[in-house]
């Protein structure tokens, strides 16, 4: 065909292109003009049960880890206490009799308020019937006629000193001061009152005051405790384990306290032996998070040791079979899950004894987040 013939053919397909209405992919289809979709993902479970976690995701979680490293742990075990007050540093004020409880000079003390030995709480106006005060009033009123008269038997026997014996003359004396302690002693019963006093420095832990209350006696009042010296008495079921204590730690506020073993009690109590412990060194300042009578969980170290990996406690999670798992990093941004045997070390750490190896890299912050992931 010759170019003057295509010439016209030409026009004729280009003005039916130009004619007809534009043609758009469809789902999934393009000519490669479109931006390439993200490849990254946020996290997710992946099927064989370990998590994949971007490096932004691992930022926002606060993801921690810590190399293990085996080493000699003693063997520890965790016994039921509570906290008690020191015999030496604390006490309970009680009444001695029955009566009316009377505020002092500076009114009832409150919960928390400070203390010092031997200052003075509250009064106790002792309880007695009318006869009972009728008749000490008439004793009292006997005394002081005796009194009475014994004063002008002695004024006329010292103005006859000279013709009267001098031991005349100091008997009846001897009993004008008979009665004048006997007086006071009645006159002490009738409007004397019982004071409360502070047995030790301290703190009020305790407190069943109010004014014009009727107590009983022996009825406790107040408790005093210093914070400052507090106990802790935990139950073993093993009494040999008494001979095998070498250190002990409490738990408070996610960190742990020391204790130091005071004593071991020689008789059981409800098939236990109880074992008495001193709150010391650093520990002292998490002493004001302690209330007397607090369940505590205390874990004993033993001379005994085992080889294992020390971890802080929020690295150990549960599996849903409820095994105990930690989350060991395996690559940059993987995760998986290994089930170990763990023993209580000192209350903040766990010592993982079987399921890890040296070297690994543990997660210690944030597993509870990527025990979460689905």
């Amino acid at each position: 065909m010759s170019r003057a013939a295509l010439i016209p053919l030409l026009a004729a397909s280009l003005a039916l292109s130009l004619s007809l209405p534009a043609a758009w992919a469809g789902p999934g289809h393009d000519h490669g003009d479109a931006p390439p979709a993200p490849s990254a993902k946020g996290p997710q479970r992946q099927s064989d049960g370990s998590v994949f976690v971007p490096k932004p995701a691992q930022r926002q979680m606060s993801l921690r880890t810590q190399v293990g490293e085996v080493q000699a742990l003693p063997r520890a075990f965790t016994l039921n206490g509570k906290v008690l007050m020191d015999p030496n540093a604390g006490g309970k004020v009680q009444a001695m009799q029955a009566g009316r409880l009377e505020a002092g000079p500076r009114g009832l003390p409150s919960l928390g308020q400070r203390v010092r030995k031997g200052e003075l709480l509250a009064y106790v106006q002792p309880a007695s019937d009318s006869l009972e005060r009728a008749a000490q009033a008439a004793q009292l009123a006997e005394l002081r006629a005796n009194h009475s008269l014994a004063e002008k038997r002695l004024a006329r026997l010292k103005e006859l000193a000279d013709s009267v014996p001098r031991r005349e003359i100091e008997a009846l004396e001897s009993e004008l001061a008979s009665l004048s302690a006997r007086m006071a002693a009645v006159g002490g019963g009738l409007s004397g009152r019982e004071a409360l006093l502070a047995p030790a420095s301290g703190e009020i832990a305790a407190a069943h005051a109010v004014a014009g209350q009727v107590l009983d006696a022996r009825e406790l009042v107040f408790e005093i405790v210093d914070p400052a010296r507090l106990q802790v008495e935990a139950l073993a079921f093993d009494p040999a384990l008494a001979a095998d204590v070498s250190g002990a730690h409490v738990s408070v506020g996610g960190s742990a306290l020391p204790l130091r073993l005071v004593g071991a009690a020689r008789a059981l109590r409800e098939q236990a032996l109880p074992l008495l412990f001193q709150l010391e060194g650093p520990g002292l300042a998490g002493l004001d998070k302690l209330a007397l009578g607090q369940p505590l969980q205390v874990v004993v170290q033993t001379q005994s040791q085992v080889q294992g990996v020390a971890l802080p406690a929020a690295a150990l999670q549960k599996n849903p079979a409820n095994q105990p798992i930690v989350w060991v990093k395996h690559s940059a941004e993987r995760y998986e899950p290994r089930v170990v045997t763990v023993q209580p070390l000192d209350g903040a750490r766990v010592a993982v004894t079987q399921g890890l190896a040296a070297g690994e890299r543990v997660v210690v912050q944030g597993a509870v987040l990527l025990n979460q992931i689905r």
